[in-house]
């Protein structure tokens, strides 16, 4: 039979309760990561049917390196490094490649990456492909990071080290201790990697994110992808033009890629105008994020103060059963179970977006507490 091993394979996924499908959006929003409600903005929207009006291509036609460099990709790159105080930028098409890349082509053979236990598949994936040694420090724990540095440099380690973290993580909705890891990285003579997926737009003066006092120096590289709060698509690696020049020259899955959409980067270029222009989301954001800590938190949900709040349930089975039960009353919150999270770990993930309202959550708490029992 064709493809045997993977029919074994689904079918051990439907016996462990892991099988996924696709479907539809439905039901209030509590689920995206369209935390400033930008992806049905009506500026951004006029901005590209205006883009579209004069010209500018929906297609780049090729690699950056051939004839996919469009003018709208260079704007963007040099708008993003004034915006977050950064030497350049290089755009990509998502954040998933930008952090492949990155982890596979700038740490060498003789260097050591160390990474928290919870950093995204994205990274895992860079790293699956790095020549550098990669070992893993527990989650948000500043002085493990030192001790994993101490004991590869006694063992005779001589190269450069990487430190590998999200500013805010996806799945529990606390911060990394950037200060601490940044006098760690100077310690150590150590490139500090920020992934700031989910805190750009959100923190930070004008959304510039958690790790708006780092950008611009010579040891710190931040990633901020543009299809979260940006609500758009993309993504950019902030940091040292190096970096960049590097990347370019050197990153197989830059340089043998068809370049990302100009249109697309024409709204990651506005948008972040419009992230600065308009406080005002952030401020409704969080009056969101203090309703729900009020509303939600009686029924276990973690107030993170973020827009990011776990209810860990722990056991898979009855993980889904809840959000099953939820999303028949019309709000779309979403299970989350291993291996996206760690065993044991089965939680549902409300994500606060502008999508919703504080009727909204207030409803959603009656709800979770009839789903709950």
């Amino acid at each position: 039979m064709m493809f045997a091993d993977q029919h074994r394979d689904l079918a051990t996924l439907t016996a462990a309760d892991r099988y996924r499908s696709l479907r539809p959006r439905a039901g209030v929003d509590f689920a995206s990561n369209d935390y400033l409600g930008l992806a049905g903005s009506d500026r951004l929207r006029g901005a590209m049917v205006e883009a579209l009006a004069r010209g500018v291509p929906v297609g780049s036609g090729g690699s950056r390196l051939l004839r996919g460099n469009a003018p709208e990709h260079e704007a963007l790159e040099a708008a993003a490094a004034r915006f977050f105080g950064t030497e350049a930028a290089l755009f990509f098409a998502s954040g998933y490649a930008a952090n492949t890349i990155l982890f596979a082509t700038l740490p060498q053979r003789a260097d050591l990456i160390v990474h928290d236990s919870l950093i995204h598949a994205s990274a895992h994936e860079g790293m699956r492909l790095t020549r550098a040694a990669c070992v893993q420090a527990e989650h948000n724990d500043a002085g493990a990071v030192e001790d994993a540095i101490a004991t590869w440099r006694s063992a005779g380690g001589t190269g450069r080290v990487w430190i590998a973290v999200e500013s805010l993580y996806s799945m529990d909705g606390d911060r990394a201790p950037l200060g601490d890891l940044a006098r760690v990285a100077d310690r150590h003579d150590a490139i500090l990697l920020i992934d700031e997926a989910h805190a750009t737009g959100v923190f930070g003066t004008d959304g510039r994110g958690l790790a708006e006092g780092l950008d611009g120096r010579e040891n710190v590289i931040t990633l901020r992808t543009c299809g979260k709060a940006l609500g758009c698509e993309g993504a950019l690696l902030c940091g040292p033009a190096v970096m960049r020049d590097f990347i370019v020259n050197r990153g197989r899955g830059f340089i043998f890629s068809t370049a990302p959409s100009p249109l697309m980067a024409l709204a990651v270029d506005e948008v972040l105008r419009i992230v600065a222009d308009e406080p005002a989301r952030r401020e409704r954001l969080w009056d969101l994020v203090a309703t729900a800590a009020r509303v939600l938190a009686p029924h276990g949900v973690a107030a993170t103060g973020s827009q990011i709040l776990p209810l860990v349930l722990g056991d898979a089975a009855r993980t889904m059963r809840v959000a099953d039960a939820i999303q028949r009353a019309g709000f779309d919150v979403r299970g989350i179970r291993p291996p996206t999270v760690p065993e044991g770990g089965s939680r549902l993930r409300i994500s606060l977006t502008l999508n919703a309202t504080v009727a909204d959550i207030e409803a959603l708490g009656a709800i979770m507490g009839e789903a709950l029992q």
